[in-house]
């Protein structure tokens, strides 16, 4: 008995030492003690030991850009003694270790995004990495569509490049096959797009200077690459890219990205972008909290000596650049940016040092010693530079910076302060560019439908009746004789062109002593025309260029002193436009264009001559090779007239024959078309 009361007490002392081993456990703190990493194959083992096992697996989240995976530990501490650590073990790159207060947060960094797994081995927390099954069927390159015939051979057919709308740089790729592998990804300053197994002809292997079109891209360089082709896109300043695909037409786009410095996170979209994260802190220093963001971001950040204070702060999946921006204006702090070096302290210290800093600056400026360069202009006039410099509203030199001209070899001699020089040198390299060509075609339609129809008729009867007394001759002889007696209607048709048809009959009795004439004239006429005119002139842009043809009438006209002079008037065929291309590559044209012709009946008084003039004068904005129509007058003419006798014109049935009839319908169009073309390198590889 003695001996069960003692096995029973041994097993009741240690359930209670269990349950307070749990319940201390379940109340203490935890502690993050190694941390090792294995890959198997692609798969990557990531073990966590801590001090004391864990009750539940850890809540955890992922972020596909750029590819991370984060567990958050509850009453843990970090016992590594670091906050960070390099592997590179297949796809995983590092791991972050952050603690505060409390918790810790665990950050592993991928080089893509992958599929993770835990489970509780002992006092080890075991992930398992593995990469996605989309990104594992296509490896390395990013196919735009399903391949489903991938012995097919698939080739590039062009190459092009143009400036969107919105000044982006986009390239055109023209491959045979949609179904080709595509991989694209940013190395260093260049963008690398892999074609796998795309052949590239010989005639594409090229390189394309497009600095001209003001983008973010310089140059497209294609060439040959094993059984596959590379293109290579050197872009300038900031930009983004981004790429899609529509049928065999693969596209990609390079935007440029104005940089603004009191942004942490820079691109196109707005509000904020930085990663999320989540905040639960009570009464935390400032300078801790500023610590762990730094850590969570990467970036490098330095906290002034002046920062102090603590702050409650609880955010649930908010940008880390929003946070940031909420912390500091809580405790009335902000932030300067220099490259990825971010520099935090309160708002009057940072205005003071700027100040002192403008002062300094001022007070060198005036004391810098001078420098002498010259400019040699290329496309623009030296004069022209010299006026943008010394522009009282807006000068770029100092007060005692000048600038000289040598009309002769179009040279500009400056002498100002190094940095007033390298703002001169930047503005020239923008102003001395060769101006754009532009073509502009005009035609001018006049277009005639004319239709007239005329009726008339001329009816004659002549009698000759026999005298019924003789009529004595020289010689005293009787001679006998006629008198003839006439009846006419004289209403022929009037053509205003040609001559118009004649049906004409004679009646007459068997004498011969009676005769009735008629004769019916009829025209009908219908006629179409069309007169084209086209001027072309070839301009640099913002100049206005002029061309007409045509011819001078003279004309006397009177003197002051009362004599008279010839003078001339022109009667031409001109078009006067100035065009001005716009940045999105379409044309704003102001244009006048007059075609004058002599009027075919002229005016005697005073000698001069009537002008039929055709006269526009507008300004229009058309895309590039487009046509617009400018102006259109139309006109139509309708007259009906009608001459009679009267009474015998009146009179029922016959009165046609005592009448002449007139109907006239006239049509004229005049249509004025324009058409601009930009004249440059043609980069479109064919």
């Amino acid at each position: 008995m003695k001996q069960i009361r003692q096995h029973l007490l041994g097993l009741v002392g240690l359930v209670l030492l269990a349950l307070g081993l749990a319940n201390a456990q379940e109340g203490g703190t935890n502690t993050i003690e190694a941390m090792s990493v294995a890959q198997q194959g692609s798969v990557v083992n990531v073990r966590i030991t801590f001090k004391e096992p864990l009750r539940a697996l850890p809540p955890a989240f992922s972020v596909t850009t750029p590819p991370r995976i984060a567990f958050d530990f509850a009453n843990t501490t970090n016992g590594l003694g670091k906050v960070s650590e390099t592997y590179n073990e297949g796809d995983l790159r590092s791991a972050n270790i952050v603690q505060v207060e409390d918790r810790t947060r665990v950050v592993l960094n991928l080089l893509k995004t992958m599929n993770h797994e835990a489970t509780i081995d002992g006092r080890s927390l075991l992930l398992t990495l593995a990469p996605r099954a989309t990104a594992e069927s296509a490896g390395p390159v990013e196919h735009f569509a399903k391949s489903r015939q991938l012995d097919v051979p698939n080739e590039i057919r062009d190459i092009s490049f143009r400036r969107g709308k919105d000044g982006e740089g986009r390239i055109t790729v023209d491959l045979t096959d949609a179904n080709a592998g595509i991989d694209i990804r940013q190395q260093g300053a260049s963008l690398i797009v892999d074609f796998v197994k795309v052949s590239l002809p010989e005639n594409l292997r090229k390189r394309l200077d497009v600095t001209d079109f003001a983008t973010p891209v310089l140059t497209v360089n294609t060439v040959s690459k094993g059984s596959g082709a590379r293109m290579t896109i050197t872009p300038r300043g900031i930009w983004e890219h981004n790429a899609y695909q529509t049928d065999t037409q693969f596209v990609i786009e390079v935007k440029p990205i104005i940089e603004n410095p009191n942004k942490l996170v820079q691109g196109t979209r707005g509000g904020y972008q930085g990663e999320k994260l989540s905040l639960n802190f009570q009464n935390v220093d400032v300078r801790r909290l500023l610590q762990v963001i730094g850590e969570f971001t990467g970036m490098n950040m330095v906290v002034s000596d002046s920062v102090g204070g603590s702050i409650t702060l609880i955010l649930k999946d908010v940008p880390w650049d929003q946070a940031l921006d909420i912390i500091m204006q809580q405790k009335g702090l902000d932030m300067r940016k220099n490259g990825n070096v971010i520099l935090i302290a309160p708002r009057e210290e940072l205005a003071t040092k700027e100040k002192l800093e403008f002062e300094a600056k001022a007070q060198i400026s005036d004391l810098e010693p001078l420098l002498t360069e010259s400019f040699q202009m290329n496309y623009i006039r030296a004069e022209a530079v010299q006026k943008l410099l010394v522009d009282p509203k807006q000068t770029l030199l100092s007060k005692r910076g000048s600038a000289l001209l040598d009309d002769r070899s179009n040279m500009m001699f400056v002498k100002d302060t190094p940095s007033r020089l390298d703002d001169v040198r930047a503005m020239i390299a923008k102003v001395d560019m060769p101006a754009r060509q532009v073509m502009i075609e005009a035609r001018i339609v006049e277009a005639g439908d004319s239709f007239a129809k005329n009726l008339g008729i001329r009816l004659s009867w002549n009698q000759a009746n026999r005298l019924d007394t003789a009529r004595i001759g020289s010689d005293g002889t009787a001679l006998s004789g006629n008198l003839n007696t006439v009846a006419s209607v004289n209403l022929p048709s009037t053509p205003r062109v040609g001559s118009a048809g004649l049906l004409s009959f004679t009646l007459y009795n068997q004498r011969f002593t009676q005769f009735l004439s008629a004769e019916i004239s009829a025209l009908e006429a219908d006629g179409r025309g069309k007169v084209v005119s086209s001027p072309r002139v070839m301009t640099a842009n913002q100049v206005e260029a002029i061309i007409e043809q045509g011819f001078e009438l003279p004309y006397q006209m009177a003197t002051a002193s009362g004599a008279t002079a010839v003078a001339f008037r022109k009667a031409n065929l001109s078009l006067k436009v100035k065009p001005q291309i716009t940045p999105d590559g379409k044309i704003t044209m102001a244009l006048d264009i007059n075609k004058d012709t002599p009027s075919p009946s002229f005016s005697t008084q005073g000698g001069g001559y009537a002008i039929d003039t055709r006269h526009v004068k507008t300004e229009v904005l058309v895309d590039n090779g487009g046509t617009v129509v400018i102006g259109g007058i139309y006109t139509q003419t309708t007259r009906t007239g009608a001459q009679r006798i009267p009474f015998f014109g009146d009179l029922p049935y016959i009165g046609w024959l005592f009448k002449n009839r007139e109907v006239i319908d006239d049509k004229t169009e005049l249509l004025v078309f324009v058409t601009p073309r930009i004249i440059s390198e043609n980069l479109s590889v064919r």
